[in-house]
Parts: structure tokens; sequence; C-alpha cells
């Protein structure tokens, strides 16, 4: 008892500084990182009414959970694919902010970084406007494709062209998707072959207007994530001031919003902060500040939109989507979580600080049954700030990045490993 009286003035005196859900955490002070000048402003309230709520949850992520153990868990463990640190990858040096990775179709990791630009205290105003922009672009190359094996750099662009990026998905046919949180736009950039000369390529399609932060069906307010379905829907998180997900028909043109658009009590999210795609078809959010993952079925959701389009022709507003339950994922000791991916339909997600104490660490998870199969990090070290996770499509491995260490790391993804 001593010991969660003690937990839990750790965490109430920390809830000032959680109350703007930093990004960035300081492990020398103890402090979350302020997004904007606005967040505390917007969110110490419902920060602090939550954080009693949820107050258990949170010191489950910091105290061991002590019930029994689902003997199914251990039959699963031992079946699904385990993350092991690849000790021969090497990290590349000198990158800023590692805040995206992806995986392309050949298998090849690709990182968005943030060279010299960091998310501090004053990056934006009130209005969530960037307050920088005359300081100019980044002027290093910021989209940058590895050698799958050691880590070197076999292709580099986006001089000059980015503020603030965030995140990076490369889609099953190619294309590149990056969201800049300072430009409050998505952008998507042609496949790009082995050796081509065009080091700056040209954007195919922009979403969002320039600068300029907003709630309605045009603009983003501080995107984190994108995913692309096969069937070549846009799915994008419209993370930290928005709290929703736009869907978007392979023209950029709006066709849903969730939650649902005029019903949002159906589902509130906090900062959905990354996504992924199962196998079947199902869009998995990490709900990052309500320390869950959300999964919908999306594919049923776009059938019925699209009958709903066509009784209800003209309409300029997204339509309702999801008339039945989203699967929630919310388990003890999983707690904020920043990352989240995919393969054969299994989730694999990393967390960040939570509180001071809380440990970091990925998870392995069945999204049917909502089970952690497994944990796994580093085999000789330890995360610190993790961001995003990204799989190899022929699922052999997966890659972490970090902020703060700007790092990525490879883990081998292994069968029959024995923990």
């Amino acid at each position: 008892m001593p010991e969660l009286l003690v937990a839990l003035l750790a965490v109430l005196g920390s809830a000032r500084a959680a109350a703007v859900y930093g990004e960035e955490y300081d492990a020398a002070s103890g402090n979350f990182g302020l997004e904007n000048e606005l967040a505390y402003e917007r969110r110490e309230n419902e920060a602090i009414a939550r954080l009693y709520e949820n107050v258990l949850d949170i010191l489950q992520c910091r105290l061991p959970h002590e019930k029994g153990v689902d003997p199914r868990a251990s039959q699963e463990a031992f079946l699904a694919k385990q993350p092991v640190q690849d000790e021969n990858w090497k990290s590349p040096q000198g990158l800023g902010q590692v805040s995206g990775v992806s995986v392309d179709p050949q298998g090849r990791p690709v990182v968005f970084h943030r060279g010299d630009h960091i998310w501090e205290y004053d990056s934006f105003d009130a209005y969530y406007q960037y307050t920088k922009a005359l300081d100019g672009p980044i002027g290093v190359n910021t989209v940058l494709t590895l050698n799958p094996e050691s880590g070197e750099v076999e292709d580099e662009w986006g001089s000059d062209a980015f503020y603030l990026p965030h995140g990076v998905h490369v889609d099953p046919a190619g294309n590149f998707w990056l969201t800049d949180v300072a430009l409050h736009q998505v952008f998507k950039f042609p496949r790009r072959e082995r050796g081509e000369v065009n080091q700056q390529p040209e954007p195919s399609l922009v979403l969002g207007e320039r600068f300029v932060p907003g709630d309605d069906s045009g603009h983003f307010c501080q995107p984190t994530a994108v995913a692309v379905m096969n069937s070549g829907e846009i799915v994008v998180a419209d993370g930290y001031c928005n709290d929703r997900i736009l869907i978007f028909n392979p023209q950029g043109n709006v066709i849903g919003q969730l939650p649902p658009y005029g019903n949002e009590d159906f589902l509130r999210l906090r900062v959905p902060h990354s996504l992924t795609i199962l196998k079947r078809g199902d869009v998995c959010v990490a709900d990052r500040e309500h320390q869950r993952i959300v999964c919908f079925n999306l594919t049923a959701s776009l059938e019925q939109q699209q009958q709903q389009q066509q009784a209800a022709d003209g309409e300029k507003e997204p339509q309702q989507m999801l008339s039945w339950p989203p699967l929630v994922i919310h388990r003890p000791g999983v707690c904020r979580i920043f990352g989240v991916t995919s393969h054969d339909d299994m989730l694999y997600a990393i967390n960040g600080p939570t509180t001071p104490n809380n440990p970091v660490m990925g998870f392995t998870l069945n999204p049917d049954r909502g089970s952690v199969i497994s944990t796994w990090g580093p085999t000789y070290d330890s995360f610190s700030n993790p961001h995003e996770i990204a799989a190899c499509p022929n699922g052999t491995a997966l890659y972490v990045s970090e902020i703060g260490p700007n790092v990525v790391w490879k883990f081998r993804l292994l069968t029959n490993w024995k923990m």
C-alpha cells in the first residue's frame, strides 16, 4: 500500500506537466515537453479530470500487473513472430528528431526527420499557427531510404520543403505520404526508383492549406499519420488539435470522418497518433492519450458510405460512418501508445513515457481478443522515447524510430523464439 501511495503522489504531482500531452519527454528534469502555448490553456482541466478517472490504469503502467495469465497467451507467444534486436544494424548518425518510419515495398526502411528543427514550447501560438515560419524550411534532406541490412543511406531528398515533419507512410505502390504539423498538410510524392537523378521531387497530391490550421473538411490541424487502403482510400489521422480521422478518396476528396460527423459521442479520440491497416482491411489507430488501440471495420463502413452518398448526392459535408461499435484494445501496462503497425493481422505497438517511472517497451497484441501476447525491447539497451514503428511487408523485421536519441532500431521477427 505505501508503494501505491507514493506512485499516486508522483502521478498527481506531474498532472500539470502531463496535462499538455507533450510529445517529447525530458528524462533529466522529469517533465513533459509543451507542444504549444494553447495546449496548457485548452487541455489542463480535461487532463486532470481524466487523470482521476484513469489513475488506476496509470498506476498499473508503473506497477506489476498481478492478474492470472491466460493459458492461451503462452501458446500465442510461441506461434507469433517475436521481435528480437538486430545487433548488426547501425542507425544513421546525425539525424534530427526521427518522427516517422515506414518500409517501402522492397523492404527498405524510410525515415522522416526534422534536421535542426525542434518542436519547442513556443513553436505554435494560441491559434495553432506555426511561429517560426520566417526561419525557413529544413535545409537538409529529411526523407531517407536506408539499406535494410546495414542502415546506410541509399537515397535522400526533401530539403527546403518541410518545417516540422511528423509521419511517413510508403504505400504498396511505393508512393510516399508525409505529414507536416507546422504546415498542417499531407503530401503524396511519387515512387522513386533506385539511382533516380531527381533529388527534389514534386508532390502529386497536397491536402490541407499551407500554414493554415482548421477543423473543416479542407483543413487539418497538426496531422500525424497517413495510411492507404488497398482500394485506394486515404486515411489521415488529424491528430493533435482535432482528435479525428478523415477518409479521402484517391482523388483527395473527403468521403468520411471518424468520430462520425455530428455524432462525436459515438467515439472520442485523444491524439490519434499512428495508423495501420490489417490484412483483412480493418484500420487500427493508436489513440495515444487514451492509452489504447482502436480498430474500425473501415471496408464495410466505406461500402455503407457509398450507399449513403448515392441516396444523398450533392452533400458537401462528410457522411456518418460506423453504425457498429469498434474494437477497443485497452490493456493495463500498455500506457500511452505512440506507434502501431501490423503484419498478418497481428499488431505491434510501442508506448512512450506516461509517468516518470513507467516502462517504455514494445508490445505484440492479438487484435481479435485484445490480448497482449508479449513485450519486447532492445537486448542490451532500452527505449527512451520511441515515436513510431513500422513492419516490413514480408514480415521479417520491425523498425522503431526515437525522438531524443534520434535513432532507428531494427528488430528481426523470429518464430518459435523462447522468451
